[in-house]
Order: C-alpha cells, then structure tokens, then sequence
C-alpha cells in the first residue's frame, strides 16, 4: 500500500506481483522468521561459534535453519530466472530481509550478503562468470562474501595491499589478508563464494588503483561440480558484542584463483 505497488505492472517482474501473491509471500515469510529463526536467536547468543582448525562451527540448529530457508525457495524468489530464480521485483527482498534481520541478525547476515554478492556479480561480471556462480546461489547451495577490509586499512580502501597476479590464462592468483568477513566461513552451504578488493601489477595508488576478483573456497570444476580447497583460509574469527553467532572471519588467500569482475581499476 505504501509503495502503490499497483503503478509498476508495466515493469518486467512487476505484472503478476499484486496482493494476491505479495501479501501469502510475506505472511509465509513472517511465519519462517517466526517459528524457525526468532527461537533461534538465544541459541545463538548463548552458545556462540567455535573455530577449530580453519572451520566455524555454528550454535546448534543454525544449519537445519538455513537448509529451511533454502529450501521454502527464499534466496531465489527475487533473482533471474535464466538462472533459477524466480524473477520476482526486489522489493519483496527488502520487507524478508528486514524480517529475517529482525528476527536473528546473526543469521540473516549470510542471505543478505549473498543476495548482495549476487547482484554485483549480476550487474559487472561476464556471462562466463555469472553461469558459473549464480545458479548454485541463486539456489541458495553457495553463499556470498565481500571481502574488503585489511588489519592496515580499516575503512580506508585506499591502503589495501592484497595484490592479483595475471596467470597467464585470464585467471589471476590473489594473496593477501582480509579481516572482519561477515560469514567468511561456515559449513552451512557447500560452497562460499568471495568477491575480493585487490590491486593489479599495474594499479595506480589509493582507491584509484582497486579492482574486483571472484574466487570461491573450492575450486570449481568444468562440469560445475566443487573441486579441491582453493587456498583460501579463516585463519580466526572475531566475537561481536550482541551477534555471537555471526562468524566474523580473519582470511588470508594464499595463492587461489580468481577472475575479474568488471574492470581493471574500476
């Protein structure tokens, strides 16, 4: 009612989302926040995450939550269909966000950077790079990372020092350290996939100088199945006051490789 989604019918996406559908979709969606993450939330807050050996090991029931999630087909409602998706308008995802934020913070990180992640890859990257990843997170099967901060930078991009390194092949091997990775690592989807701010042989200093990079913590393979370890490591996590259950990870890439996403320096 407020957003008169009614005057939007000519936009693609738009004409089959009236009352009818957006209204069971929401209410569906409460319901999930309700019964599944809400409860969820002390769980969180009182057991905290582990970090064994390059692992996160999440509260009891938060990876049967997120199966859920998955599964009841939220990570895809609002994403294109040529990739699984169910090319919903997105401003459905803003009203499940808020709800499934508001309900367990800790949990709705993960989602909310995925759809982040897969947007920016659906706006800049190649089709070659957008068929590789964007049906098993459109899915919700991989999830998605930003990897932007460095213990010498802080906020200031500008400093990053994670360099990429042109293989040969159009691929190009990153190493650097990353720190405060919101769900940075965990063991709820099979796969995670990370867009990383680093600087090519050639970049010009300061924040002139960053580029994007797709990589993912398994290789994947030419059929698309998931491959070997590709380097990239936790090497930590970090414990936020009132987000005890939202793995905020110290990562270093150790020589993976990445693609680019969009232009050198840009």
């Amino acid at each position: 009612e407020y957003l008169n989604i009614s005057q939007y019918k000519e936009v693609p996406g738009f004409a089959d989302s009236g009352p009818d559908l957006m209204n069971p979709l929401l209410e569906a969606a409460a319901q999930m926040c309700e019964e599944v993450l809400f409860p969820l939330n002390e769980v969180g807050d009182k057991q905290g995450l582990r970090y064994e050996g390059g692992k996160v090991i999440m509260p009891d029931g938060f990876a049967d939550a997120y199966k859920t999630y998955r599964e009841l087909g939220w990570p895809s409602f609002t994403c294109d269909v040529n990739y699984g998706g169910q090319g919903l308008p997105d401003v459905l995802n803003m009203p499940l966000m808020e709800m499934v934020c508001s309900s367990n913070l800790s949990f709705g990180l993960t989602p909310g950077l995925s759809h982040g992640a897969y947007n920016a890859i659906m706006m800049h990257a190649s089709d070659e790079i957008k068929r590789k990843y964007l049906p098993k997170m459109v899915t919700g099967e991989w999830s998605g990372v930003m990897c932007l901060t460095e213990p010498q930078a802080g906020t200031d991009l500008g400093l990053i020092r994670s360099k990429a390194t042109p293989n040969g092949d159009g691929s190009y091997r990153i190493e650097g350290n990353k720190i405060f990775i919101s769900s940075g690592e965990h063991e709820m989807t099979e796969n995670i996939v990370h867009l990383i701010l680093a600087r090519l042989p050639d970049a010009p200093k300061g924040i002139k100088g960053i580029s994007l990079f797709i990589a993912s913590k398994y290789d994947i393979n030419d059929d698309g199945s998931i491959g070997a370890p590709s380097g990239i490591r936790c090497d930590g996590i970090e414990h936020k006051m009132g987000l005890h259950a939202s793995p905020t990870c110290q990562i270093s890439f150790n020589g993976c490789k990445a693609w680019l996403v969009g232009e050198p320096h840009k």
